[in-house]
């Protein structure tokens, strides 16, 4: 699994992590996805505080894996989680505000069976509540040692550059962006690529196979057991002929290049080299080590990507997708992080964890007007 150097950080992250926001409803499922996640070379696994169902569930199965079958690999690992959405009933069950965040990030630690997480993303922009008070809660959770990377999700372009700004100014830089980012899904590209590459931050790209549709399960027609049959994010309506034309034709091509469509879409990802890594989920083992697989296919070639370009440019409606914007001058002007392989210690050693060292900081709600 090659390993990627998130921004300007010193924290490489799995070209494809895995994604905990399906399937982690029961200890089992979570158990079998996280081993065989671990075993593959993917270190990082990504949650939020409402996955489910119901919410808060993934968490706490992740958490029964991460305090058993995994407990003495816990610094090899990068976890991940998310506040902002419905949680709990009440004033202070969603949103941006210090309350919510904090509060969350005590509860998803109860659940995960951690100390502290890896990485804590505000999960969504909250218009209704100062960004310097959103930003100055994920800013506190860095300083008191339950996280140890801030981070901002599904943020507008706007929101995004103010929000790092902010943190710039707090001493504690934004790590990465997380957003939907698939084929069929590209409006990252317009801003947000651009954005996160200038002020030095990684950029997750979440539902790369489009809620299922880049897959094969799609290819004749929509299952009754699929989320657009039940109408849960994904419309059946939105399942066109045009656009089953075009998901026929990716493929045809997958195909001819000796893979599946999933692991074409994670790797059409993959082929810009400012995202950082590709968040997937999986129903079963199976599935999640031929997503994993794209990350060794044979990359695309220009002539490759020209042909997906024309394939989803065919009728395409504005809101579908526009043009690649794929900057070569940052490919040939970054430092390329060697590939890294995730070993795993034949012998279940408890190792002693470490906190790292960082700089005693007022308490954001301290800071003087002036620092504001």
């Amino acid at each position: 699994m090659k390993y990627n150097r998130c921004g300007n950080s010193g924290l490489l992250l799995p070209a494809v992590s895995l994604g905990g926001w399906h399937h982690f409803e029961t200890q089992e499922k979570a158990r079998a996805l996280a081993l065989c996640a671990f075993e593959s070379g993917v270190a990082h696994i990504d949650m939020a505080n409402n996955y489910g169902p119901p919410p808060g569930a993934a968490e706490s199965n992740l958490g029964g894996v991460l305090s058993s079958d995994l407990v003495c690999h816990r610094d090899e690992l990068v976890i991940s989680t998310k506040a902002g959405y419905d949680m709990w009933g009440g004033p202070y069950g969603s949103g941006g505000s210090r309350k919510h965040l904090l509060a969350s990030l005590d509860q998803s630690l109860k659940r995960l069976r951690l100390d502290y997480v890896d990485i804590y993303y505000s999960h969504r922009f909250d218009p209704s509540t100062p960004l310097f008070e959103t930003m100055g809660a994920l800013h506190s959770a860095v300083v008191s040692g339950k996280a140890l990377y801030p981070a901002i999700s599904n943020y507008p372009p706007d929101a995004a550059k103010d929000a790092a700004k902010i943190m710039e100014d707090l001493g504690t830089p934004l790590l990465i962006h997380q957003c939907s980012y698939s084929m069929l899904n590209r409006t990252v590209e317009d801003e947000t690529l651009r954005r996160a590459e200038k002020r030095g931050m990684g950029f997750a790209a979440f539902s790369p196979l489009a809620q299922g549709l880049l897959s094969p399960r799609y290819l004749s027609g929509v299952p009754d057991d699929s989320r657009a049959a039940q109408n849960v994010f994904l419309k059946r309506e939105s399942i066109d002929e045009p656009l089953l034309k075009k998901i026929k034709k990716l493929s045809a091509l997958a195909v001819g290049r000796g893979q599946t469509l999933n692991r074409l879409a994670v790797q059409w990802c993959l082929r810009d080299s400012r995202v950082t890594t590709v968040i997937v989920g999986a129903r079963n083992p199976e599935q999640l080590r031929d997503n994993i697989m794209a990350d060794s296919d044979t990359a695309l070639s220009e002539s490759e990507i020209a042909a997906i370009e024309t394939i989803l440019a065919d009728g395409k409606k504005s809101a579908e997708v526009s043009p690649s914007k794929v900057p070569k001058e940052s490919v040939a002007e970054s430092t390329p992080v060697p590939p890294k392989v995730v070993r795993i210690p034949t012998a279940a050693t408890p190792k002693k964890r470490r906190h790292p060292l960082r700089p005693q900081r007022p308490d954001v709600d301290q800071l003087s007007q002036a620092e504001k």
